[in-house]
């Protein structure tokens, strides 16, 4: 007889974001009077730049056309996006090549699907608190699972720990939900860590474009030694604004063997039997995000949803709470005042300044005592909140 996957009852009963919204809606339907300012799920609000616009529209005439129609396209995206990703990867001073980027549907897919081309016999590695997807996916999985303590000690940054002997690592640098991002220092420990396990490390770069610091690194391939044992997740949901397109990419290192067989190739293997492809329109738009034009069309998106970082930043240093985050990433990681939990100041926050965030204890059980809050709104709203946000007598 068929049965579920038990594995579904080790996860947590509610999904985070779908917790936010139901209780978000409650108070809602109970206080219809009341305007909510929502700086919870890290979704965009700036429409898409116009040179991605102009692209897709061009893309739909293509499709109108029978000499351009297109149909089934590589599994593995088109050539132009794929060269264009390459020629990105060049402002880091990173050579990739066109047969090592796999364009998909988004990073959250990638990151939970990727794992599924290694035979995992030891731990997956993940820090603790972490974007949900890691956890979940590796729980359903049936995964062992090991924790790294990020905590207020280590600025949400932790290092290696040499006891633990993992297969797969989950790395999200700038960190949601931490806003935390590595240095080109603590990333080489990481990927020496990996060498020597050898074990694989998952990058999630989805908010490098948010980077500041001229001495960061935006990719993990900045790093020697990365080639040959990480694969880094990209996305243009948030510094394109495709949250709503579904497009990102993945890179696998032609270096990256396992027994002498490319994972790049194992990853097109799975792509084959799983997915037909990002659509044709949704590529055109990623290349034009990527172009000078469209480069500094987003440039502006992220300048403005930066100075939202700064307006509540500021807000939260004039009233003594400790963060991090905001200067090189959309998210806030604050301390909750007088020792609340997260829940507990989720509910302050949402019955006397009517704003929604995230509790912390959502991402794991180092999160509880901490909020998460997001630049992705709109700037007037943000000025709002933060008023709204002083007026609270912590």
């Amino acid at each position: 007889m068929i049965e579920f996957n038990k594995n579904f009852n080790n996860l947590k009963k509610n999904y985070l974001f779908s917790e936010i919204a139901r209780k978000s809606g409650e108070y809602k339907q109970s206080n219809p009077e009341k305007d909510i300012i929502k700086l919870g799920i890290g979704d965009v609000t700036l429409p898409i730049c116009p040179a991605v616009i102009n692209a897709m529209h061009s893309a739909v005439d293509d499709m109108a056309r029978a000499e351009t129609f297109k149909g089934y396209g590589p599994y593995e995206g088109y050539e132009f996006l794929r060269e264009t990703i390459c020629k990105y990867y060049k402002n880091f001073g990173v050579n990739i090549y066109p047969d090592e980027v796999y364009v998909s549907d988004g990073a959250k897919s990638d990151t939970a699907n990727l794992p599924e081309i290694f035979e995992l016999n030891g731990k997956v590695l993940i820090q603790n608190p972490t974007y949900p997807v890691y956890m979940d996916s590796s729980i359903l999985r049936g995964n062992d699972i090991s924790y790294i303590n990020a905590n207020e000690e280590n600025e949400f940054l932790p290092m290696p720990d040499y006891s633990v002997k993992p297969s797969l690592i989950f790395i999200c640098s700038p960190n949601n939900p931490t806003g935390a991002v590595y240095n080109k220092n603590q990333l080489k420990k990481w990927v020496d860590y990996a060498l020597e396990n050898k074990a694989i490390i998952l990058f999630d770069a989805a908010y490098e474009s948010f980077i500041e610091d001229e001495t960061l690194p935006h990719s993990i391939f900045e790093i020697e030694g990365a080639k040959n044992c990480a694969i880094e997740i990209c996305s243009f949901s948030k510094n394109a604004g495709f949250t709503g397109l579904r497009c990102g990419y993945v890179v696998i290192p032609n270096e990256l063997k396992i027994n002498g067989v490319k994972a790049g190739d194992m990853w097109l293997r799975r792509l084959a039997i799983k997915f037909n492809g990002t659509s044709y329109i949704t590529q055109k738009g990623a290349e034009a995000a990527l172009s000078p034009e469209g480069q500094n069309q987003i440039k502006k998106c992220i300048s403005y949803y930066k100075e939202n970082s700064k307006i509540l930043s500021n807000t939260l240093n004039e009233l003594n709470i400790w963060h991090i985050g905001g200067e090189n990433s959309p998210y806030i990681w604050l301390k909750c005042p007088n020792n609340m939990n997260s829940w507990e100041f989720f509910d302050l926050l949402l019955e006397k300044a009517n704003i929604v965030g995230t509790p912390g204890s959502g991402f794991g059980t180092n999160g509880e005592g901490f909020f998460r809050l997001s630049s992705f709104g709109d700037k007037e709203n943000v000025l709002k909140a933060a008023e709204r946000i002083k007026s609270i007598k912590f």
